[in-house]
């Protein structure tokens, strides 16, 4: 039986995956080699300290976990709390109410401090929170992909240290988009996704734990109900001298993401931001001149995930069917209260081209008359 593979090549300018360089593609076309073998050890050290650099952070345990950033946020979750333990999460979008699963599930007491969506999270709500339930964990989306808000988090990290819980941020669609600062901001455990401003393959998710989480980890009262993401057994295989066998290490993966990471870093990170905030304003000129709006007022908007409104009399599923199918552009749908409401446009990494923003509006101006 003969079975065909055919894979158009799309402007992929979705919520995520984001276009690969062909640097990357091709890393992963490498001769693979052992999990253990040396040679594949000091590209994981390598992974691991550009990784630090991105983060912005000190933390030796900094490593990406063998699984997308949904697994990455239930690893950071499962090993910081235990049964019992309470949890402030700031919701104001899809991805804030998925950590409020997660923590339900550790058997969790879970404190929700909501926004509309859209919107950002008080801190004077937080502080309250903490005053009143003091909880152990205190979680936030930076980079909330449902909505395409950016979330400050300075005050929400100091508030999180001044009252003695530990500070947990989703960075999936922030990091090297936009600035994170994890010691400067006071975050305890962060999560990211390898799929959205790295624009690496989707499958890794990057993760860091300061010092002060890892004490708590290393002194919970009982075991982390996962054994795959126990961060007390990743530790053994991804520090230390001898490295102890965990799992099978995704390595053609790895060599991808560490490629992307070279990639960031050649351009630098200021100017990766830049670039980021620039096509932004090259999208958001073009769309406002169609008649778009967008949901998040200027001052918290992302610069790598634009969410619109979808003008009225415009047919949501069609006109994005009409842009994968006849011009080769990936757009997202909204997600939630925002389904059918809403159009989610990435700018992320690769995509992040002048050329593709233009191509997307000429196509719009074809299809919305």
């Amino acid at each position: 039986m003969e079975i065909e593979t055919n894979i158009p090549k799309r402007i992929l300018m979705g919520p995520g995956p984001s276009n690969a360089n062909p640097r990357v593609l091709n890393a992963m076309s490498r001769p693979l080699i052992g999990h253990l073998d040396p040679e594949f050890l000091k590209i994981m050290d390598q992974t691991k300290e550009m990784l630090r650099t991105l983060f912005k952070t000190k933390n030796e345990m900094t490593f990406p976990i063998s699984a997308p950033a949904s697994a990455a946020m239930e690893c950071c979750i499962v090993n910081l709390l235990e049964p019992g333990d309470t949890a402030l999460i700031c919701v104001n979008g899809v991805f804030g109410q998925r950590m409020c699963e997660n923590v339900e599930r550790c058997g969790a007491k879970l404190i929700r401090v909501d926004a509309p969506w859209g919107q950002p999270i008080d801190p004077e709500l937080v502080e309250t929170e903490l005053i009143e339930n003091k909880p152990k964990l205190v979680c936030i989306v930076h980079a909330e992909t449902s909505t395409g808000l950016r979330q400050p988090l300075e005050e929400i990290g100091k508030l999180a240290k001044d009252y003695d819980a530990l500070f947990l941020v989703d960075a999936v669609t922030s990091l090297a988009g936009i600035d994170v600062q994890m010691d400067n901001w006071k975050i305890d455990a962060i999560y990211s996704g390898t799929q959205k401003c790295l624009s690496a393959p989707p499958g890794l998710s990057p993760v860091s734990f300061s010092e002060n989480a890892l004490q708590k980890i290393r002194n919970r009262q009982s075991k982390v109900q996962s054994w795959f993401l126990d961060i007390n057994l990743l530790d053994s295989y991804w520090s230390g001298e001898k490295r102890a066998y965990h799992h099978t290490a995704p390595v053609s993966s790895i060599f991808a993401l560490h490629e992307a990471l070279k990639i960031v870093l050649e351009e630098g990170l200021e100017n990766r931001f830049k670039r980021h905030q620039q096509n932004h304003e090259l999208l958001k000129e073009g769309l406002e001149k169609l008649g778009f709006e967008f949901v998040v007022d200027e001052a918290h908007r992302l610069p790598q995930l634009n969410a619109v409104k979808i003008p009225a009399g415009v047919d949501d599923a069609k006109v994005r069917s009409q842009l994968l199918n006849e011009f080769n552009i990936e757009i997202g749908a909204g997600l939630g209260e925002f389904a059918g409401k809403v159009w989610r446009i990435g700018l992320m990494g690769e995509s992040s081209q002048p050329e593709y923003i233009n191509q997307l509006l000429e196509a719009l101006k074809k299809l919305i008359k």
